[in-house]
Formats: C-alpha cells, structure tokens, sequence
C-alpha cells in the first residue's frame, strides 16, 4: 500500500511538471507572436512611407506601373441595330430544266457582252437587299445588271454597301409556278426600289413583256417586239417558237450547248479550210516545178539548136 501510495505522489509531480511547463511554453509563444505581429506592422508601415516618398528602390515594373496609374476600361457599346443578311430565301433557282437553261442563257450572254466592262455588274439569282437594316425586304432577279459596281463575288447585294445603286435593268423567266400575285408583287418591288428596266419572259406559253422607267415611273412597253434595250443595247425578237436577243454587234444570245455546237462547228471549218490551203499551196507547188521543168527544156533544146548552128529566130 505504501509503495501504491508512492507512485501516486510520484504521478502527480510529473503532471504539475507538465502543467507548468505547458503553461510557460503558452506565454513565451504568445510573447513572441505578439513581438513579431508588432514588427512585421512597424516594416509594412515603413515600406509604405518610402514607397510614397519614393526613397525605396521598388523594381522597374512596379515604378512603371505606378506611374501609368490605374489602367482605362473602355467599353465597346452593344449595337442594337445590326442584323444578319441572309444569303440565301431556302428557294430554288428554277423550277424545271427549261426555266434554268434560260436564266443562264440570258445570265451569261450578259456576262459575255460586258467582260470587258469593269464597271458592270451582272448576277444571276442572287439576293438583294435595297433597304439598310431591313432583311425582309429583298429579291432575287432571276438576272440582273448593275451598271457603277465591279465585278466580283457577292453572298448577296447589299445596297447601302454599293454604294446605294440599285440594279438598273433585272429579268424574270417564268414557270408555271409562278402565280399573278407573285409576280405583281414582284412588279411593286421593283417599281419602288428604282429599277429602270424589267423583262419577263415565259418560255412555255412564248409571251414576253417590259417595263421602262420613264419620268420616274415603271411603265409598261406598249411595243415589245424588236425592243432594243435602252441600257443594254440588246436587241428582242419574238417568234412563234421563242424569244431570241441579239447583242449590239448582231449576235445572238446562246445557251452552252449551242456555243458549243458553234465552237465545234468554226473548228471544223477552220480545220477544212486549212487543208483546202494547204491543197492549193501543194498545188501551186506542183504547178511551178512543172513550169520550171518546161522551161529547163526550153533552155537545153535552145543551146542544142545553137550548138547546130541553127538560129532560133529561123525557126
């Protein structure tokens, strides 16, 4: 029991030792904590000092950066009023193969007439939008001709990018898909957005009409027939089997295949005539060694006769 009791005392000592050691660890860290949370402010507050004052050396970027000051925002405004300009309605460009065959006739015989004019425009089925900011209003002249405009591609015609000119001269080639309503609509259009001339054209039932801006408005062409354009300088003809357009010089307006049939025909009589040359030449060839032959005879049988004794003047 006694040696029990001992090593209780003994327990209790070694946790009074312990207590008071924590006890004086707690105070001395407090104390320094304390001591450095102190210095630590005295040096920030210094720094700060030199830092106004300018004595402290602070590094080149941070001196550049003090004295540009606090960086500009700049804010770019939101513009309500800019809108896309679809370049396509989701609608076909023709309704049949006739339709097509003649959009790209009268498309590309533009084309060709004026590939020497920088300064003329012509599209065939595109989109044009003739009022800023509004793309539900537009078209899409089967062809078109814009004269002040360079060539070049386009998703669409957006006038207030061209300048503000609007196509001068825009056909249409019907299909039996097209209704009255349509195409009347299409007449307003036109009318108001400064069009000077428009043509329809309906190759199954053969009809084709104009329309001329005269004192500021689209009249109809009372006289189609032999019409020449007073912008184009294209001539129509319409017969009873279809419409045909002639070029200021005479020419007629081709599809591909009929160009090709021409090209293909020039060739061929390009290729004959160059063998009926070729035929003569050898001929005319054939001909001058035969003169030449006769008149080597000539000369053999004239030196015989003299050789004779016999004068030619005798003979």
């Amino acid at each position: 029991m006694i040696y029990d009791y001992y090593n209780n005392m003994k327990i209790l000592k070694l946790k009074h030792k312990t207590f008071y050691l924590s006890f004086i660890f707690l105070i001395i860290y407090g104390f320094l904590s304390f001591f450095l949370k102190k210095r630590y402010a005295e040096k920030s507050c210094n720094r700060q000092k030199l830092f106004k004052s300018g004595r402290w050396n602070m590094p080149a970027s941070i001196q550049a950066l003090e004295r540009q000051g606090p960086p500009e925002i700049h804010y770019i405004p939101y513009r309500k009023d800019e809108i896309t300009y679809p370049e396509s309605d989701g609608r076909p460009m023709a309704d049949n193969t006739k339709q097509f065959n003649w959009i790209v006739k009268i498309k590309e015989g533009l084309e060709v007439m004026f590939a020497d004019r920088p300064d003329v425009f012509v599209a065939g089925d595109l989109l044009w939008y003739p009022v800023k900011g509004d793309n539900k209003k537009r078209a899409a002249p089967d062809a078109m001709v814009v004269f002040g405009r360079p060539k070049g591609h386009r998703g669409a015609y957006i006038q207030y990018k061209e300048e503000d000119i609007a196509p001068q001269v825009v056909f249409e080639v019907l299909s039996p898909g097209n209704t009255k309503a349509e195409m009347k609509k299409k007449l307003g259009f036109y009318r108001q957005y400064g069009v000077e001339e428009y043509y329809i054209y309906d190759p199954d039932n053969i009809t084709f009409e104009g329309w001329l801006r005269t004192s500021g408005k689209l009249l109809k062409i009372k006289k189609i027939q032999g019409w020449t354009s007073p912008r184009l300088g294209i001539r129509f003809e319409l017969t009873d089997e279809e419409l045909f357009i002639y070029r200021p010089d005479g020419q007629k307006f081709l599809s591909f295949v009929e160009t090709e049939e021409k090209a293909v025909k020039a060739q061929k009589q390009a290729e004959k005539e160059r063998i009926q040359r070729e035929q003569a030449q050898k001929q005319a060839e054939k001909a001058e060694a035969l003169a030449n032959q006769e008149k080597k005879r000539a000369e053999m049988l004239a030196e015989k006769l003299i050789k004779l004794g016999i004068s030619l003047d005798d003979l």
